[in-house]
């Protein structure tokens, strides 16, 4: 059976907010990204990675959430990076909470409709610890003095060359109807089912391009006036990519329709995917 490519990535994620300026201006401050024009926001490079929908009186996400976004993920170059954000963070009086996951290191941020966002390094790939098919991971305290000293004195001067879309985390209801959608249709692999009522897939042997779980299963799914998730993008290498995941789309019964040049699938929890080939 045909697998999604290592060779993936994931590009911008389009969100809805109630104040577009007030996000922009928080995206720039908080989290170092360059304006790009058309309401987009990325890296130094030029490629996009955040797009601002306004839908004015939007509703601010709940601290319990809603089915859908749980958090995007930026990731860093390095442990330096992290530290200087840290540092940057602190300089601001921004709030963080943090983690340590074992394969990564993670500071997690509310961004103005608290949607949470997660900046994070990945450990080197020959530190991660397997246990038969799981990656073994945690939810352990930050060495945030350990992380901090890798800054060695670094100034944050935004999303450094290199940064990217690392991981994206949703709600979902059931985990068992996602892993049909994501896993058997869209063609990612099982990372680790080790997380209590969560589970982490990707393409290439990484820890997780993605994170389903069911935590806010009793939530309701965020609506089109609720701040959240309009679309997340999923890029593959080639049209006989394209062609292979419409094939297992169709046997898994989901379906996938085309847009233009690219693929749109949306699954039960109204999160929309567009699949598009080579743009990066």
């Amino acid at each position: 059976m045909s697998r999604l490519s290592k060779d993936i990535a994931l590009g911008p994620v389009i969100l809805r907010v109630a104040e577009r300026a007030r996000t922009a201006t928080w995206l720039e401050r908080v989290l170092g990204l360059t304006s790009l024009g058309q309401d987009r926001w990325g890296d130094p490079e030029g490629a996009p990675l955040v797009v601002l929908r306004e839908v004015p009186g939007a509703r601010r996400v709940p601290p319990a959430g809603r089915l859908g976004l749980y958090h995007y993920a930026l990731r860093l170059p390095s442990r330096a990076d992290l530290g200087r954000l840290l540092l940057h963070l602190e300089s601001l009086g921004e709030p963080w909470a943090a983690s340590d996951h074992l394969f990564s290191e993670a500071l997690y941020l509310t961004d103005p409709d608290g949607i949470t966002v997660e900046v994070y390094a990945d450990r080197p790939r020959d530190q991660w610890v397997w246990r038969g098919r799981d990656l073994v991971g945690a939810i352990d305290p930050l060495d945030t003095a350990g992380v901090v000293a890798a800054a060695a004195g670094g100034t944050w001067r935004g999303l450094p060359a290199g940064g990217d879309m690392g991981h994206l985390h949703f709600y979902v209801g059931d985990l068992r109807e996602a892993e049909r959608f994501y896993v058997e249709a869209l063609g990612f692999d099982v990372s680790t089912r080790m997380f209590p009522g969560a589970l982490f897939i990707a393409a290439g042997g990484y820890h997780h391009h993605l994170g389903l779980n069911v935590w806010a299963a009793h939530q309701p799914v965020a609506g089109p006036e609720d701040a959240g998730l309009d679309e997340w993008t999923l890029d593959i290498p080639s049209s006989r990519d394209a062609e292979e995941l419409v094939e297992r789309a169709g046997r898994a019964g989901v379906i996938v329709e085309r847009e233009g040049g690219a693929l749109i699938a949306v699954d039960r929890w109204n999160l929309r995917v567009r699949i598009v080939t080579g743009n990066r």
